[in-house]
């Protein structure tokens, strides 16, 4: 990962229909991204309850 990378994928599935979670390095937030041929979109990961999920911040 290069220096000052905002977002860091931790999960990562398929090749022309491509799913990923991302974490925010500054926040913890995780984002779902997907993206079919052209087109694509991210949006907060919820958990159970409705509100986003949060991984702890790893600093270097």
């Amino acid at each position: 990962m290069a220096k000052n990378e905002r977002f860091k994928t931790v999960y990562s599935q398929g090749t022309l229909d491509v799913i990923q979670i991302l974490v925010d390095t500054e926040t913890g937030v995780n984002y779902v991204f997907r993206k079919i041929a052209n087109a694509g979109g991210m949006t907060p990961l919820l958990g159970k309850d409705g509100k986003p999920v949060i991984s702890p911040i790893v600093s270097n």
